[in-house]
């Protein structure tokens, strides 16, 4: 029996496990956890191919700034994440403030 690999993006189903799980990715505070998030995502919701199509940006410039060694531009994060069905918001650290 051959083993199958675990991929994140097998299991980003719904808008909402979408919503958690860029949420949890930003809540790391690491920018690579984010990126790799979004890679995942976009790999759950039809590829690159298709994230270039709702973006409007290349396939290639988004392969660049997805990856371990990107660093996108703001804009371009907000243009993924909008795409994606999600906006950029800003919450309290602690929850009773």
């Amino acid at each position: 029996m051959k083993a199958q690999n675990y991929g994140s993006s097998d299991y980003l189903k719904t808008q909402d496990d979408i919503y958690h799980y860029i949420d949890a990715a930003l809540e790391d505070g690491h920018p690579k956890v984010l990126l790799e998030a979004l890679k995942n995502v976009a790999k759950a919701k039809g590829g690159m191919a298709n994230l270039a199509k709702e973006t409007g940006l290349n396939r290639e410039s988004l392969y660049k700034a997805l990856s371990q060694d990107g660093n996108p531009r703001y804009e371009t994060l907000t243009t993924i994440i909008k795409a994606m069905g999600f906006r950029l918001s800003v919450s309290p650290l602690d929850s009773a403030a």
